[in-house]
């Protein structure tokens, strides 16, 4: 049975299992259909189950991806039928809706499913619905199919759910709805011939996909589909072909971003006795068939988003396709005639390759979904069918930035704001910014807004979005028509009154994206973010020159984040709409250039300064503390020491060496790491180190020492020693050495015990001087030196020095200072 009975069409693969389907869906109230590219599941099966008796009449609702897949399946199924769309076979997308009251076959996309339910959770009138192309896993999908499940569950028993997928793990999919029965279907592609040309890591891959197509059209006849991973390198590589082909050589971009002409002209087959090379992104790997095409050239790439919930932000990233994806890309080659595919890797890389996509559910903001739950009434969206659940942290960025926007309340439920917010077909943040514009008589400003970011290339690609709405407003194209209607119909069902006054888009943009005010900083075109994050323009762009931004939406990593669009915003309307958020304080830091203390009063947003003013720095123990931390920075020798100072640090160190941690550690590692606590207290008042006095710093290093310790400093680790002269002696503490007493020779004689200090464990090193004060020898043994080497100096320095005593027994002379008396 190829088709309902009443009508007749050309056989395709998918029409062998459709008598086992329809029986399934006779017994059972889902099923699973995995069907391969060709097989005929997306046109051919709605079409046979219209006249099955458990349908009783009602409609089937066919979910597709995409507007580009919606509009082609209901076209083809129209065809079949001998109608237009709109008779038996509807389309409901946004921008076009052709309904009646024939219409049997709805062709929604996943996103107008989700509104259908979540508005008629009954889904009145409704018999069956059909998920096509399941394995892409939208978010879309994947919240479409776990409400579908619930109102089963739960409000339509009789409600039929078919999931429908050419590269899927059924049978994950049938546990999910109650161990569904699964049916497969052979599909119908020609041989494909799989050609490796590994590109050049160092090359654009523009230039290597230029090439490649090239080369493809030289080696093969027929059209060629090339797939890029988004419309940025789409329109490079059309400009480079443009200029290295001739006129039989039609170049058709194909991406979501374009009119419906513009996509019909690239699915379309091309004019007689030419060739067509599309390039296209990954919104051609299912659901479409492009005539004449037997030419596959892959990149092997696409962009994918990717949510970050700790700043609330998506980014677009490139990827490697899954294996999952490129087997689609190279089934396009075989969906007519024998093709050729050509990737742009090596073969031994394909085994990398991760099996399948990552589900949208596990990289997306969840904000929409948990909204969306909220208003089905389930607070947890982890309790409904998902195969796969939400992440938590990604939920819990969600509930935060909702209950931001006041949607929902601190039990996860439903706000009256939050109500109306779902009620716009928009994202929660552009929602909010309708209904707060609204509020100020801009609804319809806010809502140009929000239709120039939702609908892709509206008012051009430009990263200036006050630029594209005013480019938007003056199209008088189709598309844009059609927008302007709906964007006056958000605002109208926001309500509020019309305000004659020139829009801001920079500030009505920050009603959606307050986390998103960005500040410039640093080299031109470099700014950053309410919420620490990082982007940048391009430094010729004219918004790279603006203080400030709000940035709606950015590619790239983290570190090097390009701002794809944003508006330029006042810093008044700033402070007007975020008054509540603003923090004033007083701010003191060091600057390690003057060495000196800066106070500022500054006014901040988040991780923006929007402002700062020079204030005197406050005598108090917090400018104390920063001035001492500010010593981390430039180092102990900032500070006045003094001769008598570094050796009282010495000499505690030396006790600590020789004694263990009862003493304080003074070594300049440990005082440069934790100058506030000592020496903050002593130099409260000072507003730099230049300021800090010797006394200053005495006070500071006194405060280590207890009473207890402070005498015995004295007695174990002396300034000087007195030796038998009566002269009172330095003693020299080495940072990492030991004690060393400097003495002439003959200060010392009538000396039998060798000098000790540290309650006489310690024996002085003796650096012993000639009569002019230079070293003749060094000694840990003065009675021994006496004993032994003193002979050997005595012979050797009585003839330089004449006029001083040179006893052979210097135990048993007078130590002098002086010389002998002349004629002596």
């Amino acid at each position: 049975m190829p088709v309902s009975s009443s009508f007749a069409a050309a056989p395709l693969p998918i029409d062998a299992v459709l008598p086992a389907l329809a029986a399934a869906l006779h017994r059972r109230s889902s099923a699973v259909l995995v069907a391969p590219p060709g097989a005929g599941k997306t046109t051919r099966v709605p079409l046979a189950l219209l006249d099955a008796p458990w349908l009783a009449g009602r409609k089937i609702v066919l979910l597709e991806p995409r507007r580009l897949a919606a509009r082609g399946a209901a076209e083809r199924m129209a065809a079949t039928l001998g109608e237009r769309v709109g008779d038996t076979v509807g389309l409901r997308v946004r921008l076009t809706s052709k309904i009646s009251a024939r219409t049997r076959i709805e062709v929604v996309t996943e996103g107008v499913f989700t509104r259908m339910i979540l508005d008629d959770p009954e889904l009145s009138g409704v018999g069956a619905v059909l998920f096509d192309e399941f394995h892409e896993r939208s978010l879309d999908a994947d919240l479409g199919l776990a409400l579908a499940a619930d109102a089963q569950g739960g409000l339509r028993e009789d409600l039929r759910l078919l999931v429908m997928s050419a590269t899927l793990d059924g049978a994950r999919v049938a546990r999910l709805l109650g161990e569904a029965p699964v049916l497969e279907s052979e599909g119908r592609a020609f041989p494909v011939e799989t050609r490796y040309t590994e590109r050049d890591p160092n090359r654009r891959i523009e230039d290597t996909m230029t090439d490649a197509v090239l080369r493809a059209l030289r080696a093969d006849p027929g059209s060629i589909l090339a797939f890029l991973p988004g419309q940025g390198e789409i329109r490079r590589v059309a400009d480079a072909l443009a200029e290295r082909v001739g006129s039989e050589i039609e170049i058709a971009p194909l991406y979501g971003a374009l009119t419906q002409a513009e996509q019909d002209r690239a699915v379309a087959p091309a004019p007689p006795g030419r060739r067509k090379v599309v390039l296209a992104t990954s919104i051609a790997e299912t659901s479409l068939t492009i005539e004449g095409v037997r030419i596959v050239v892959d990149s092997g790439l696409s962009r994918v988003p990717v949510y970050e919930p700790g700043i609330g932000l998506t980014r677009l990233v490139m990827a490697r396709a899954s294996r999952a994806s490129i087997d689609q890309r190279r089934g396009r080659a075989g969906r007519t005639e024998p093709g050729v595919c050509w990737r742009l890797w090596s073969e031994a890389a394909t085994s990398a390759l991760d099996p399948f996509g990552r589900p949208e559910i596990l990289a997306a903001d969840l904000a929409g979904l948990v909204l969306d739950c909220a208003a089905w009434g389930v607070t947890d969206p982890t309790t409904l069918a998902f195969l796969d659940p939400p992440p938590k942290p990604a939920l819990t960025e969600a509930r935060a930035m909702l209950r931001d926007l006041s949607a929902i309340d601190a039990d996860e439920r439903l706000t009256a704001i939050g109500a109306r917010l779902r009620a716009l077909p928009l994202p929660p943040r552009l929602a909010r910014m309708v209904v707060s514009a609204a509020e100020n008589g801009q609804a319809r400003a806010a809502a140009d807004i929000a239709a120039v970011l939702v609908e892709r290339g509206l008012g051009g690609d430009g990263a200036d979005i006050a630029d594209r709405v005013e480019r938007f407003r003056r199209d008088r194209g189709g598309r844009a028509a059609d927008m302007r209607r709906l964007a006056e119909g958000w605002a109208r069902q926001a309500g509020g009154r019309q305000n004659s006054e020139a829009p801001d888009t920079g500030a009505l943009l920050a009603l959606a994206y307050p986390d998103r005010v960005a500040r410039a900083r640093g080299r031109e075109g470099e700014f950053v973010m309410v919420n620490g994050r990082a982007g940048r323009l391009d430094p010729a762009a004219t918004l790279a020159r603006e203080p400030f931004l709000v940035v709606a939406d950015l590619a790239g990593a983290a570190g090097s984040a390009r701002i794809l669009a944003a508006a330029a915003i006042g810093v008044d309307a700033i402070e007007a709409s975020f008054a509540d958020r603003i923090v004033a304080g007083a701010s003191v830091v060091f600057d390690p250039a003057s060495r000196s203390l800066r106070a500022r009063a500054v006014r901040r947003l988040g991780a923006i300064n929007l402002g700062e003013r020079t204030l005197p720095v406050p005598a108090d123990a917090e400018s104390a503390a920063i001035l001492a931390r500010g010593v981390s920075q430039v180092g102990l020798d900032a500070l006045p020491w003094t001769p008598a100072l570094r050796q009282l640090v010495a000499r505690i160190c030396f006790l600590r060496a020789a004694e263990g941690d009862v003493w304080p550690d003074l070594s300049d590692q440990a005082l440069v790491a934790d100058p506030e606590s000592w020496l903050a207290p002593a130099i409260l008042g000072r507003t730099s180190l230049d300021a800090v006095t010797a006394d200053d710093l005495a006070r500071a290093l006194d405060a280590f020492l207890p009473w207890t310790l402070r005498s015995r400093l004295d007695a174990e680790a002396p300034t000087h020693i007195t030796v038998p002269t009566g002269s009172r002696i330095p003693i020299a503490y080495e940072a990492h050495g030991e004690p060393v007493l400097a003495v002439r020779v003959q200060e010392l004689f009538g000396l039998d015990r060798h000098p000790v200090i540290g309650g006489g464990r310690v024996p002085l090193v003796l650096h012993l001087l000639s009569p002019a004060s230079r070293p003749i020898q060094i000694t840990r043994d003065l009675p021994g030196f006496w004993r032994g080497s003193w002979a050997a100096v005595r012979s050797d320095l009585r003839g330089r020095y004449p006029r001083h005593p040179w006893p052979e027994d210097p135990l048993n002379e007078a130590p002098t200072r002086r010389a002998k008396p002349r004629g002596t």
